[in-house]
């Protein structure tokens, strides 16, 4: 008799053991599916960020491109200003040369 009450008492442990395990089978089936939807969320939004980095990155380019494009300008710029400065020089010179020419004669 002891032996069925031991394997009757193993029975019903076994049987408490597979309900546990369905309802554990459950509610991680629903974690599952939690995760799974949080998985979907994330990936929707990396790949809007990939986007997102992406354009920014091309704004950054062409950004980069104009800047580089101007400070080519006013170099040039800075360039023609300073031989401009020196041709006045030259003629201030030149005028000066001249005014004292004239003053030699006029005297």
């Amino acid at each position: 008799m002891n032996s069925f009450n031991e394997k009757e008492k193993k029975l019903l442990d076994t049987l408490e053991k597979l309900k546990n395990f369905e309802i554990l089978t459950i509610k991680n089936s629903k974690e599952i599916k939690l995760l799974e939807n949080k998985k979907n969320q994330l990936e929707i939004e990396k790949t809007e960020l990939v986007k997102k980095y992406n354009f920014m990155k091309n704004e950054y380019e062409q950004l980069k491109v104009k800047l580089d494009y101007f400070n080519k300008q006013r170099k040039e710029e800075s360039k023609k200003e300073k031989k401009f400065e020196e041709k006045i020089d030259e003629l201030n010179q030149e005028t000066d040369i001249l005014i004292d020419e004239i003053d030699k004669w006029q005297m």
